[in-house]
């Protein structure tokens, strides 16, 4: 089975968890405190840093304001975490843009494999899943600090002359506010024998909450 069956299979599937998700969860309220997000203490301020979108344009810390940011560290060969989290993400999407929102809500999916994540392969991946969401890459030196900066981590614990090398990643999906300042995270659910990755319903529950807040 090669790899867009693949993640055409996973894509699927989570559009189906989505659906039975949204059966059994109630629409989200503004009101309280968030029920699934982790605030962090106090906000943390980007360093300055610079990648390469998938178009192929720079961006910066410039680029995330004015914006809610949904941040995702992974790498388009990734065998499961990131096509499942893109793929729920794809599938609440239409509801976070509905939101009551004076700026906009985007999707960043960093891609933390540069030897093999090119900016060509960046735009076909993330179009599959959604044409609006945003990836980017760089070299090691500019998105390793940049990552630590959310306050995640990447590795890669094998030589990359094996094609077929893994890499080791966060899998939280991190929110960055409309002044670019990072406010926590929704954190992966961890269930024995299940995929360790962040509930798109969860994210999509809190985040009216979150917004009203600011």
């Amino acid at each position: 089975m090669n790899q867009r069956i693949t993640v055409g299979l996973v894509a699927f599937l989570a559009l189906c968890a989505g659906i039975v998700g949204a059966l059994y969860i109630a629409p989200p309220s503004v009101e309280g405190e968030p029920d699934y997000f982790q605030t962090y203490p106090e906000p943390r301020t980007i360093s300055p840093f610079s990648l390469v979108s998938h178009k192929g344009e720079r961006f910066d810390t410039s680029s995330l304001k004015g914006q809610w940011s949904l941040v995702f560290v992974g790498y388009t060969f990734c065998p499961d975490i990131c096509p499942t989290t893109m793929a729920e993400l794809n599938n609440i999407y239409p509801e976070l843009q509905a939101l009551n929102s004076v700026e906009p809500i985007r999707i960043v999916f960093v891609s933390v494999d540069p030897k093999r994540d090119s900016v060509e392969r960046l735009a076909e991946y993330v179009s599959y899943f959604n044409e609006e969401f945003i990836a980017l890459t760089g070299e090691h030196k500019a998105l390793f600090p940049f990552v630590r900066n959310l306050g995640m981590m990447y590795a890669i614990a094998e030589s990359t002359d094996n094609p077929n090398y893994l890499v080791d990643h966060s899998a939280s999906v991190v929110l960055i506010d409309p002044e670019a300042r990072v406010i926590g995270r929704f954190k992966p659910k961890r269930e024995p024998g299940k995929l360790s990755i962040s509930d798109s319903q969860q994210i999509l529950a809190d985040m009216p909450v979150i917004i009203s807040k600011q």
